[in-house]
């Protein structure tokens, strides 16, 4: 979908110290499948305009859609987004956009949700997606993040009893976590993956997707049931 929508914050939900939950309200919007994401457009009073993609993070409900935007230390746009932005103010959506990084809730094939950070976000829209329709798809999720309190939408994903989670925390593991900190390894990935049957789904930085993606061909995953999605 080409073109710019006008696009009306109606709210904002701290979700880490760095990420938040933004809900915009926008007229007109024609739908979107989970995975996809939108360009946001700001434009300054003295023109100046500055495009950024954010990822959508659920189903539209009642022409809302919901963006996730992790704040990047200097950038001109996060953080502005995240914090600064009033409750009320307009900016410009063009979308959906993006069609390979999309789940359906009609495909039945066992989905591996791999996320890196923020990389979470266009996977809980599939997530959400699943519960909404009723899909009895089996899913799983492992979600690696830097130390417990950068787990965005955690309640929500610990409340999912359909979904079988693993964190993997890199830097700081809580004090009953028995697996130490580090990278995600072929063990965190194993028994939730049927290479061939299972498609997988990967999200987050550009070394994070490619260490995983490396992970999932070595256990015989084939490379065209592999969708990534990265960024930085």
């Amino acid at each position: 979908m080409s073109g710019w929508r006008p696009a009306r914050l109606v709210g904002r939900r701290e979700l880490t110290p760095t990420g938040r939950s933004l809900t915009f309200a926008v007229p007109h919007w024609p739908g979107h499948l989970p995975g996809q994401h939108v360009d946001v457009r700001l434009t300054a009073d003295d023109g100046y305009q500055a495009v950024r993609s954010y990822s959508l993070a659920g189903p539209a409900a009642d022409g809302a859609v919901e963006l996730g935007v992790q704040t990047v230390p200097g950038g001109e746009v996060s953080s502005y987004l995240a914090d600064d932005l009033p409750v009320g103010a307009r900016v410009e959506v063009s979308g959906p956009l993006g069609g390979w990084f999309v789940w359906r809730p009609q495909e039945r094939e066992p989905v591996l949700l791999i996320a890196g950070g923020s990389g979470v976000v266009p996977l809980v829209a599939m997530l959400r997606e699943r519960r909404a329709t009723g899909a009895d798809t089996p899913f799983a999720l492992v979600y690696s993040v830097r130390d417990p309190e950068q787990i965005w939408y955690g309640a929500e994903l610990d409340g999912d009893a359909g979904v079988r989670t693993r964190y993997v925390f890199t830097r700081r593991a809580p004090a009953d976590e028995p697996r130490p900190p580090g990278r995600v390894t072929a063990d965190d990935l194993a028994g939730l993956l049927s290479p061939g049957r299972t498609r997988a789904y990967v999200c987050g930085p550009t070394g994070f997707v490619e260490h995983v993606a490396g992970l999932l061909i070595a256990a015989g995953q084939p490379a065209d049931r592999i969708r990534t999605e990265r960024f930085g």
